[in-house]
């Protein structure tokens, strides 16, 4: 019985394989760009793994990097220059051929001020981008200020276009590109048929003709279709979806440990922002900021909203990261004494249970947060009875995740956000967009040319001595200064790291969770599909 059945899964897979299939899985907020010089959001992110094609790929289960675009690269003129050798005959998805011309054009885009890149900032050298020069057809070299530290890394991020194709970003060179998009419902990717890889038996990849993917904000409805066998994977999944899957489906559940994701608070900072100048003054201060970490019980929100199922935050990262993880700093202590004596500091005081300021302003702030996420909803409210208790109130505001995007980044009209920090790559360079103090994501103070304290300066100055030397020693050393100064400083308060939890249909085949995003859709051009299987009945 058990061979009939292997053999016939045997076949259906076979099947698949030949005549293609399709992979169908659900975001929770919609792409905000399909421009992979753009990115700055998860769904977005998503989209450019599957779509773009880059020099270098990192693989994201071993942290090793593979030649992808690039066969081959190698470092002259003191370290200060990388020459890339590409391989021949490629095309993009649309059938324009592919030079160093595109590379070329893509590495000058991403520097256009019009643009504001976040990739961009991973690549800047004091501000400085890099210069690049066409070699020949296959052929380019790209001069930097100084040597750069991690090659592999930067390279990762950096999507290529097309300097010819009139279809712009849809243009593309990895294994899917977008063939039909509807706004707030779905995106559909189609195989790319240029796509230059190949498995190890000589076969084109990718194996599925095509992934739709499916806007979908409510969780349990996503579940739902899952276990019907619509959709074939469920990931970066909540605790609460996964304690339900792993009761009911426990072959189909996956934990991968710890992840690099960081959940956070952060206070709006920003000068020119549309708040009272009281509330800046609070949330410019060092005292204020770490009295609302101490006030915070994180052992209950692994507790009450992770079910146990993630380890309280010290900062930016996590202890999956034996690399860049600095043992030395510790999560914040659960003191709201010690949280008031820093409230005392700078004037605030208690009045009828209600902590005021010391020109009487009741102490209260809102925190904006994304709608549909029940277990980020439990952390809010779980703050919220916290600051509660040392006489703070906090008033909880939930937002379509379009709507949260606009408040924190364009409309700069918000107090206190609690986000995630999807970390792609624990490497220092790729977070440079999110702590050099120009950066286009420097979320508590956004907008800054240039540092506006002294602790940002130093930051600023950490951040690029490590992006200019390869010698590890010496960035991890910078790097872990910069950990204890967010640290001291609280710019972020950081709460904890969740795991890194999926869910895998019986339909799907190759599937695995990597640690780091995109975890189960790492390796999508080596998925398949067999025909629906429905969970229940």
């Amino acid at each position: 019985m058990t061979q009939s059945r292997t053999g016939l899964i045997a076949v259906l897979f076979a099947s698949a394989q030949l005549f293609g299939s399709e992979l169908h899985f659900a975001l929770q907020s919609e792409p905000k760009t399909l421009d992979p010089l753009q990115v700055s959001d998860g769904p977005s992110e998503v989209v450019r793994y599957l779509t773009g094609g880059v020099l270098v790929r990192m693989d994201r289960q071993t942290g090793k990097s593979q030649p992808s675009i690039a066969e081959s690269w190698k470092l002259t003129d003191g370290g200060k220059t990388v020459v890339f050798k590409f391989r021949s005959n490629l095309k993009f998805s649309d059938g324009t051929p592919f030079s160093s011309e595109d590379v070329v054009f893509t590495i000058r885009r991403m520097g256009e001020e019009k643009l504001h890149s976040p990739v961009a900032d991973s690549f800047k050298q004091d501000g400085v981008l890099p210069t690049p020069e066409a070699l020949g057809p296959n052929e380019v070299a790209v001069h930097f200020p100084n040597p750069p530290s991690s090659v592999d890394r930067l390279f990762d991020q950096l999507a290529i276009q097309s300097a010819h194709s009139p279809k712009k970003e849809m243009a593309v060179l990895g294994p899917f590109f977008v063939e039909d998009r509807k706004a707030g419902a779905y995106l559909v990717l189609r195989r790319n048929s240029n796509y230059w890889k190949r498995d190890s038996a000589g076969h084109r990849l990718p194996y599925l003709d095509s992934v739709r993917i499916d806007i979908q904000k409510n969780r349990d409805i996503e579940r739902r279709r899952f276990e019907q066998g619509e959709l074939n994977l469920m990931n970066a999944l909540d605790t609460e979806t996964f304690s339900q899957l792993r009761d009911d489906h426990p072959s189909l559940v996956r934990d991968g440990g710890p992840s690099l994701n960081t959940e956070f608070v952060w206070f709006n900072q920003r000068a020119a922002s549309p708040l009272p100048a009281y509330k800046k003054e609070w949330f410019r201060s060092q005292n204020f900021r770490r009295a609302i970490s101490a006030s915070i019980q994180r052992a209950d929100i692994v507790k009450l909203a992770y079910q146990g199922l993630a380890e309280p935050s010290a900062g930016p990262v996590s202890s999956a990261d034996p690399v860049w993880f600095n043992k030395a700093i510790k999560p914040q202590a659960y003191d709201p004494t010690a949280a008031l004596t820093k409230l005392k500091a700078d004037g605030f005081q208690s009045a009828n249970g209600k902590l005021i300021d010391r020109a009487g302003h009741p102490v209260e702030f809102s925190l904006v947060t994304n709608s549909g996420n029940k277990q980020r909803n439990r952390v809010a409210a779980l703050i919220e009875q916290d600051l509660a208790k040392v006489g703070i109130t906090v008033r909880i505001v939930t937002l379509d995740f379009p709507s949260l995007i606009e408040r924190i980044s364009r409309t700069f009209d918000y107090e206190a956000a609690l986000l995630s920090f999807v970390n792609a790559d624990g490497d220092p360079n790729s977070q440079m967009n999110v702590w050099l103090s120009s950066a286009e994501q420097h979320a508590w103070n956004p907008g800054q040319k240039s540092p506006e304290t002294s602790w940002e300066a130093e930051i600023d100055r950490l951040m690029q001595s490590q992006a200019v030397t390869s010698d590890l020693k010496k960035r991890k050393a910078a790097f872990d200064r910069v950990q204890a100064i967010i640290s001291e400083q609280a710019p972020f308060i950081y709460l904890v790291h969740p795991r890194v939890l999926g869910a895998v249909s019986p339909q799907l085949r190759g599937a695995s969770l990597a640690p780091l995003w995109p975890n189960l859709l790492w390796n999508a051009d080596q998925l398949d599909v067999v025909p629906q299987i429905s969970l229940v009945k």
